[in-house]
């Protein structure tokens, strides 16, 4: 910094303007490069809890559906729309989601994954949607059997399902 004429200013405020002048650009540096980061998304993602799963319940296969174990739980979300992507339990050799038009005439449809609106409940029943543990292991009725639920937002939530007879959610 000069005056006028080439000379550098002088004074009692001269020196805590120099002293002062480092770390106020250190600082607009440190912070440009910090809103870079957390606008490329190297932050990652700040996210509260937005799901919430009750009710959870496995029936025992019934003789209609032998190896195959119903699976009912009520899905609350309390954030934005989500999308239930997948089901994995250490106690079904592979899980599957179905839609049920509400008969027992037929298997229902096979889904890949299952919409959850914002601020709603999703119930999986026997008359709508639910979860089904292909070719269940050691199932008894009273055992909790746990269940991996990945959302494509509210990552990962894990229930304990209760195993209850054929016939009883």
């Amino acid at each position: 910094m000069s005056g006028p004429g080439g000379r550098r200013p002088s004074g009692p405020g001269a020196g805590l303007v120099r002293a002062g002048l480092a770390p106020v650009i250190c600082a607009a540096a440190l912070i440009g490069l910090l809103s870079a980061w957390v606008a490329t998304g190297g932050a990652g993602t700040v996210s509260r809890v937005t799901i919430r799963v009750g009710q959870a319940a496995v029936t025992l296969p019934s003789s209609s559906a032998p190896g195959q174990a119903a699976t009912f739980l009520t899905i609350t979300n309390l954030g934005g729309p989500d999308m239930l992507l997948s089901v994995r339990s250490p106690a079904a050799s592979r899980v599957t989601f179905a839609r049920h038009n509400g008969s027992a005439a037929g298997p229902g449809i096979t889904l890949r994954q299952m919409a959850i609106p914002a601020h709603a409940t999703l119930s999986l029943n026997p008359f709508g949607p639910d979860i089904v543990l292909q070719d269940p292991r050691s199932l008894t009725v009273g055992a909790s059997v746990p269940l991996v639920l990945t959302f494509r937002h509210g990552g990962q939530v894990t229930v304990y399902a209760t195993v209850t007879p054929p016939g009883t959610p």
